[in-house]
């Protein structure tokens, strides 16, 4: 293991990705919210290692019809000291 420590100031890059409904108009589907989590536990894996450095914990209300409907999801906020390979490749 190394024994560099992670250390704020070095973060150069942000990701956010948001795991979950976050729009009653778009809801997202199941597989999208996987590949969410999947994009978070890469991004907390491998090389160059994120670290979370913020999680947004948010939820809302909504009236659809006659129904209210209340969505809850994370927004996942995960600093890099420089932007990784993969997540230029189309993420």
């Amino acid at each position: 293991m190394s024994s560099v420590q992670f250390q704020l100031p070095n973060i150069r890059f942000v990701k956010r990705i948001v795991v979950g409904n976050d729009n009653p108009q778009n809801m997202r589907t199941e597989e999208e919210v996987n590949a969410a989590m999947a994009l978070v536990n890469q991004c907390l894996s491998e090389l160059p290692r994120g670290h979370i450095i913020g999680i947004e914990k948010n939820f809302g209300l909504y009236n659809i019809g006659e129904h209210q409907v209340v969505l809850q999801y994370l927004v996942y906020n995960i600093g890099f000291e420089r932007k990784p390979m993969y997540l230029e490749q189309g993420n």
